[in-house]
């Protein structure tokens, strides 16, 4: 057996949480949220603090190292590791007590953040740390990095929120650390008695605790939190302790302090004529104890300027009430400004800030971004002066980056534009590294002002502390880690800062052209936002991703999923290449839903890589019967309809055996067929319609569900659509969206598919109305994707109008039948991420319809819900928000579902009869005729 075998065996046998060496385990944590990749040998899910003992005393034995992981949203390569990874999210995650007398909670290492927030916010408190990942990272790696967030300019960073910790170091023994010596490891009180002048004048200026008068308090980087073990400082163990960036033990439990949140907190935002303007206001609002200070520049907001004062840049100042953000906008001296007091609009502003880690991963003219000098930070009153310096150098290196952050403490987050493919671009990677680093400590700064160095920054740490500091750092790790096996490289003693990039091992051609499938993967920096799901608000509009909500499952994540395909593409870990079964089996569970192309800040489109890994994995082979039946549905449809022979295949689909043999899945009622087609009621109906609207011309297109299966959809838009004064004409010839050949990866059937319909369409240039919200989504994003070279594919995709767009656009004066009822149901997947419900939602409005739709997948999702082994995971789904939804609804909702799949999911699995929109219009047009 080798060795890895071995310690696999052995960890199996001590351990009752999960032990898994196999190749898709340690694929998905090959990386974190960094530019860095490094292959564990195996991955353990302790389910509690004596397994974690077990794990660190074998691992011991066996020299190999050990890496701590939470949600895997480190940006400097130090949640990755080529030794044993810990994930401290399956099990240990739990809130195990909060004591809101002593504004205490005991959290365990991968609670994630949101989690704990919202359990205190239940009592008025809050843990003031706030990253604008809060709603996936933990708490283990909060300490790990020190992480400060947004409210750190009144409350501090987590340093300044932990009151006590308990680790267990490599080889497996125990430490409870607090104030004072207790639970030190051996020769730590020696060694800092030895170094008392490095600590008092070496370390550089710090603040401790939150600095409203303008001290400097994000010393982030190395062990930039030892002088807390000076007397004068209290002996702050666990204070020196955060930080560390899992080099010196692993945290399996942490009582943290909360604050008192504010009750109405208003938001102030100032306009700058620039950048350097607002940094040079930062530090002058300090004085008035805002609770953030952040700031932004156009080049990141892009869109939303629209939405913010007037200005090229702009500070959010967040104060406790309304009166004190009217006092700071009195003083500011800003071009203009604004108090936002309603909780909704200061969340979407928020919105703009917290996505702002994935906004800007993209240039303006569609390029991708790097982490690597996400955070250093200077003195506020330097901020000013140093981005001058700053974006000068990034001109004299031929970089881009959008500069934003946490302007009230100097700390400055920037993605830049590097080449780290090839080996000049590796180079000036390198060069630019080292000269911001003397940039920075040039202006008293911190290499890292909140996450932390791992491999990104730990190299240039003696360009910021002296020989003495680092070779206290050395001697401080060697104290907890005598045997170095904690997160080895990292801190001290560590990897070149252009090792270990995750570009390396990717096709070249395709990375760094960033095109194809690598350049694809690629594009995912590991955010995490994907994460997000499992603990969902009521009004969280987001989709993404609703198989890893269900599951919980890092591999049914966007971001797992994206590592996986990055790994099959390097070959290393996954060696099948296209045949992976890894890879094959995490998509298995991806609806397609496209949630991911909108919710991630990057667009990472799943969805479309999962077509074209389908496409690859079973090219030459037999298919699943499934990729036949329901891939080819359209082609099914219209023969059975040519040959009229219909109705029997209907009365043969409600056989018990009938779904089996289709290759679907039992449990499964399959949609029954109409009688009538829609195109032969259109022709049907001809001569008889006695007045032919003036208005303008629409095409509407006969998806297949509309012409097949809910042709009464067909007929209701017809009438709704005409009683708006426009004239509704339908394609010569029959047409089709291929989305059903996508979603099985067959793209030689999706292209042929498409180019039959161009030719059908010939040279209408009609606005096209799609009532099928994933026909219209595929339509407007995957045609000009399957046909980039046919300028037919983009005009059809620019023509594509939603019903309600269209009525909206063509039809601005008409006003619609008053339906005045309360609504439920779900906004179609594809629709909110590819098309918008803007139009819908107004349309709604007007017609009186009151409520909103939930977010999420129906879980259905076309062909998804019917393959075999789906049915458990769609029901789900459907469990997550829609169903609830609809048992809340008042007895007179209207339950409304644009998509066939979301109607025949809500009909299925619950008593509600679902319509479309037209549907519901064309009722309510019929009845105000009766009645007038």
């Amino acid at each position: 057996m080798s060795a890895s075998g071995e310690l696999e065996r052995t960890l199996r046998d001590a351990l009752r949480g999960e032990v898994d060496f196999g190749a898709a385990a340690r694929a998905l944590v090959t990386m974190d949220a960094s530019n860095y990749r490094r292959v564990p040998v195996g991955v353990v899910a302790p389910r509690d603090a004596g397994d974690v003992a077990a794990a660190l005393r074998i691992c011991a034995a066996a020299g190999v190292p050990v890496v701590p992981r939470g949600g895997g949203t480190s940006i400097a390569g130090q949640a990755t590791g080529t030794g044993v990874v810990l994930d401290l999210t399956r099990h240990m995650n739990a809130l195990v007590s909060l004591d809101p007398g002593a504004r205490t909670a005991v959290v365990q290492p991968g609670l994630v953040l949101d989690r704990l927030r919202e359990a205190a916010r239940r009592h008025g408190l809050a843990f003031g740390p706030d990253p604008a990942t809060h709603s996936r990272c933990t708490l283990g790696g909060m300490i790990g990095n020190n992480a400060c967030g947004a409210h750190s300019v009144a409350w501090g960073t987590t340093a300044d929120n932990v009151a006590e910790l308990e680790v267990v170091a490599y080889g497996g023994g125990v430490h409870r650390i607090g104030t004072g010596w207790d639970g030190a490891p051996a020769g730590l009180r020696e060694l800092v008695a030895a170094n008392l002048e490095v600590l008092r004048t070496g370390m550089g200026p710090a603040a401790t605790g939150p600095a409203p008068s303008g001290g400097f308090s994000r010393r982030i980087s190395g062990y930039g939190g030892l002088d807390a073990l000076l007397p004068e400082r209290g002996v702050q163990l666990a204070r020196a302790f955060c930080g560390s960036e899992g080099t010196l033990g692993v945290v399996t439990e942490a009582v943290v302090r909360l604050v008192e949140a504010p009750r109405a907190p208003a938001l102030a935002v100032l306009g700058y004529a620039d950048e350097s303007a607002a940094a040079d206001a930062a530090a002058g609002l300090l004085p008035l104890r805002p609770l953030t200070v952040e700031g932004m520049a156009e080049d990141l907001v892009r869109g939303a300027a629209a939405d913010l004062p007037r200005g090229r840049a702009w500070l959010f100042a967040e104060m406790r009430d309304e009166g004190a953000a009217r006092g700071l906008v009195r003083v500011a001296d800003a071009l203009d400004a604004v108090v936002v007091t309603d909780p909704a609009a200061q969340r979407a502003l928020w919105r703009i800030r917290e996505d702002a880690a994935g906004t800007a991963t993209r240039t303006p003219d569609g390029g991708m971004a790097w982490p690597g000098w996400e955070d250093c930070a200077v003195p506020p009153a330097r901020l000013g002066a140093y981005l001058r310096e700053f974006r000068a150098l990034l001109a004299a290196h031929g970089l881009r980056g959008t500069p934003y952050g946490h302007f009230g403490e100097g700390c400055v987050h920037v993605r830049i534009d590097f080449d780290l493919v090839t080996a000049p671009g590796v180079a000036r990677f390198r060069a630019f590294s080292q000269e911001l680093a003397d940039l920075v400590a040039a202006h008293g700064g911190s290499l890292s002002g909140e996450h932390g160095d791992g491999q990104a920054r730990a190299e240039l740490l003696p360009r910021m502390y002296g020989p003495r500091v680092i070779a206290l750092f050395e001697a401080y790790k060697d104290s907890w880690d005598p045997r170095g096996g904690m997160n080895p490289g990292m801190l001290v003693r560590p990897a070149r800062l252009d090792e270990n990039l995750r570009f390396e091992v990717l096709p070249k051609g395709e990375a760094l052209a960033g095109e194809g499938l690598a350049g694809e993967v690629a594009r995912c920096v590991g955010v995490a936002k994907c994460r997000s799901g499992l603990s969902p608000s009521p009004s969280d509009p987001g989709v993404m991703c609703p198989s890893y909500r269900v599951t919980g499952e890092e591999r049914h994540s966007t971001r797992g999923r994206a590592r996986l395909l990055h790994e099959m593409l390097a070959g290393e870990v996954l060696r099948d290449g296209w045949r992976s079964a890894e890879v094959a089996e995490a998509l298995d569970l991806c609806l397609g839903c496209k949630g991911c192309r909108s919710d991630c800040p990057v667009g990472v489109d799943m969805a479309a890589y999962k077509t074209e890994f389908l496409h690859r994995h079973w090219s030459g082979r037999i298919r699943p019967l499934a990729h036949y039946t329901l891939g080819g549905l359209p082609d099914w449809l219209h023969l059975l309809a040519t040959l009229r022979l219909t109705r029997a295949a209907d009365a043969l689909a409600r056989l018990p055996f009938a779904a089996r043999v289709a290759g679907l899945d039992p449990a499964r009622r399959l949609p029954r067929l109409s009688p009538e087609r829609f195109t032969a009621w259109w022709r049907a109906r001809g001569a008889a319609v006695p007045a032919v609207p003036a208005g303008p011309e629409v095409l509407l297109w006969p998806d297949t569900f509309t012409e097949f299966l809910a042709p009464q959809v067909g007929r209701a838009a017809v009438e709704v659509l005409e009683d708006a004064g426009l004239r509704v004409g339908l394609p010569g010839g029959r047409v089709c969206c291929g989305l059903t050949y996508l979603s099985t990866g067959r793209l030689d059937r999706a292209r042929a598919t498409v180019r039959r319909t161009l030719d059908a369409l010939g040279d209408a240039d009609a606005p096209v109305v799609v009532l099928e919200p994933s026909c219209a989504a595929a339509l407007r994003a995957d045609l000009p994707a399957l046909l980039p070279d046919d300028p037919r594919a983009a005009r059809l995709a620019a023509a594509v109008r939603t019903f309600a767009e269209a009525l909206e656009e063509y039809a601005p004066h008409w006003q619609p039948p008053r339906v005045d009822r309360p609504v439920a149901g779900q906004t179609h997947c594809h629709q909110h991420a590819v098309l918008g419900d803007a139009a819908d939602r107004r349309l709604r409005e007007r017609a009186g319809l009151t409520g909103g739709l939930s977010g999420g997948c129906c879980g259905l999702a076309g062909n998804f819900g019917f393959e075999p082994g789906h049915h458990a995971v769609s029901v789900a789904c459907a469990e997550e928000r829609l169903l609830p939804s609809l048992r809340a609804a008042p007895a007179e909702t209207v339950v409304l579902a644009d998509g066939f799949s979301c109607r025949t999911q809500i009909a299925e699995l619950s008593d509600t009869r679902p319509r479309h929109l037209a549907e519901l219009l064309s009722e309510a047009t019929r009845l105000n005729r009766r009645r007038g």
